[in-house]
């Protein structure tokens, strides 16, 4: 669906974006994440055909943008950061607008409003002037004027921000709405927001690419121990869990009687279940909890990113 090769580009002496490549399918949605200064909303807008790249190649679904500019961004419905909305006019006519500058035929026109308006979800507000508009639905309106002419893509850059914890998931869940027909690709600062809606994400940090997968694989990517959280009860835990192999660190939280919270630091690479497993068999522990930590994304965007 969209191809990027090598794309550089350049502020003067800074480098935004560095020789960056990926590909995005169909049916995904994309987080784009990467903190503040990354080239993220750069690359954004030369995906858009709202920058020209300095080097490199970006097709969309096979259609050069620097070829043929027009072409690839019927493709695609765009929701900048700063959602460029007229706050004077009423929601049917920003959205009229909106229709005429994507070429709508005026016999199209009705159909087409009727799409996005139940699409997003602003039928009680499509006669108010903009400016009158909470955040949220200013959002939905910036939306709904990306989706307009039905574009196969819809990249929108953080399209949350701003917004308060209901705002937010009501986003969230249009956001899941729209990916059942749509490819997305979005960017946020809000690691929950990318776990709870992305399928796929894409980290760069300095204009490069950082890492790139499910929410699962830049875990593995990133960790660098394995940590297990126990609970065991029965005679000398303690003992022989601190003998294990490939064991770093053995932390005891909580001690009772013969039973013994806490967690256990291993080696890159290595794993304690089929030794633990053993042991329970051949000294009769009971097992109350035995698990693997995950690592918070926060933690794994924190690790990947550093200079």
């Amino acid at each position: 669906m969209i191809k990027v090769t090598n794309l550089t580009k350049k502020f003067g002496n800074v480098k935004a974006v560095d020789d960056l490549s990926f590909e995005i399918h169909s049916g995904e949605v994309l987080g784009f994440l990467g903190p503040n200064g990354a080239g993220k909303t750069t690359t954004m807008r030369m995906l858009t055909g709202f920058l020209s790249a300095d080097k490199g190649k970006i097709t969309i679904d096979g259609v050069d943008i620097e070829k043929d500019p027009i072409a690839a961004q019927k493709k695609i419905g765009y929701l900048p950061e700063n959602n460029p909305l007229y706050k004077n006019m009423q929601v049917a006519e920003f959205l009229d607008l909106a229709a005429s500058l994507h070429q709508i035929p005026k016999e199209k026109k009705v159909e087409a409003l009727d799409f996005v308006v139940k699409a997003v979800g602003i039928e009680k507000v499509f006669y108010r002037p903009i400016g009158e508009l909470s955040k949220g639905y200013k959002q939905r309106v910036g939306i709904a004027a990306a989706l307009i002419h039905k574009p196969q893509i819809i990249i929108m850059d953080e399209p949350t921000e701003g917004l308060d914890p209901n705002q937010r998931g009501e986003i969230r869940q249009l956001i899941k709405d729209l990916a059942k027909e749509h490819t997305i690709i979005l960017s946020t600062h809000v690691m929950q927001e990318a776990s709870a809606v992305c399928s796929r994400l894409l980290i760069i940090n300095q204009g490069k690419l950082v890492a790139d997968g499910t929410a699962d694989d830049l875990s593995r990517l990133s960790q660098k121990e394995k940590v297990l959280n126990f609970d065991l009860e029965g005679r000398e835990v303690e003992a022989r869990l601190s003998v294990l192999g490939h064991l770093r660190k053995l932390e005891v939280t909580k001690k009772e009687n013969e039973r013994i919270e806490g967690r256990m630091i291993l080696e890159e690479g290595h794993s304690a279940q089929k030794e633990i497993a053993k042991l329970t068999w051949e000294n009769h522990w009971i097992v109350w909890n035995l698990h693997e930590e995950e690592q918070k994304l926060e933690e794994i965007f924190q690790v990947l990113t550093k200079a």
